[in-house]
């Protein structure tokens, strides 16, 4: 008998601490990739009027006073396109997560064009081009009106987020993610009664609260320091292999932190059960059981 209670005792024992490993890192994707308020946090974070200068760089002319108009009206516009972005976000995140049944965000983008076009405007006449030199101001106008035409078909009216406006393979591939997330939502509630369950079944075999304390201490510990440092390794070796990959210069500040804010709650994770392992392990050490009295 006294066997079986050992072997059962090691049996679940075993089963909590893989339980408790497994959900950590359910619960650190559950905290950062699948939290939509994360996403939001890093993407604020994004030196975004460097980001669309390098995607702007090859599709606009590159004359002194197109180059600038364009970059006041991305330092003009940053604030909007961050709340632009914000909306994109929320909306793919509910559709991935059942909040809603449709793909649809719709994002005018006359109000760039019309910071473009005034933009552009200003550079000219504070910097006009040599061959602007003498001319008329009705030329002038005429010049100005060609040059935004050609940046402005660049830009369309509209920017749609939508299963209309993606590709076949896209939608899959979306599809294809919504699923993973419902997956990982499920093992995350599964996990946790899954872990409550164990507890309590090591509890009711141990009878007794040192024998329990003990024994539930010990598998906290031990997967309290697994996570930790797991998560300190993880972030050490994202650390010396980020500078060999060729990563924009306006992204390698922004990889390393979105790396330790994604480890970050498997690390608080980790200390967290540390912190009930020894908190466990001091009450089996100092717990006195009741004498029975005669």
């Amino acid at each position: 008998m006294k066997f079986l209670k050992g072997l059962a005792l090691a049996i679940l024992g075993f089963l909590l601490f893989l339980s408790l490993s497994v959900f950590g890192i359910v619960f650190m994707l559950n905290q950062t990739i699948l939290n939509p308020d994360f996403a939001v946090s890093q993407v604020d974070r994004l030196d975004i009027p460097s980001l669309a200068k390098e995607m702007l760089s090859e599709q606009i002319p590159q004359e002194e006073f197109v180059v600038k108009a364009v970059n006041d009206t991305i330092a003009d516009l940053e604030p909007w396109l961050k709340e632009q972005e914000r909306d994109a976000i929320y909306s793919i995140y509910d559709y991935l997560e059942g909040r809603s049944q449709n793909l649809s965000l719709v994002i005018s983008l006359e109000p760039v064009k019309q910071n473009l076009r005034e933009n552009l405007r200003q550079a000219v006449l504070q910097s006009p081009p040599p061959e602007l030199a003498g001319l008329p101001p009705a030329e002038i106008e005429r010049y100005l009106d060609e040059s935004y035409q050609q940046i402005s078909q660049q830009i369309p009216s509209t920017f749609e987020l939508s299963e209309a406006s993606l590709e076949p393979g896209g939608m899959a591939q979306l599809e294809q993610v919504k699923q993973y997330i419902g997956y990982l939502h499920l093992a995350y509630n599964a996990l946790i009664g899954l872990i409550l369950l164990l507890i309590l079944l090591i509890i009711v075999i141990h009878r007794q609260v040192r024998g329990s304390a003990r024994g539930l201490g010990t598998t906290f510990l031990s997967c309290g320091i697994l996570s930790y440092a797991g998560a300190l390794v993880a972030k050490n070796v994202a650390g010396t292999q980020l500078p060999q990959l060729n990563i924009p210069v306006y992204l390698q500040g922004w990889v390393p932190q979105l790396i330790a804010d994604t480890l970050a709650p498997l690390e608080m994770y980790g200390i967290a059960l540390l912190a009930v392992g020894v908190v466990l392990l001091v009450v089996s050490f100092v717990y006195k059981p009741r004498q029975p009295r005669f």
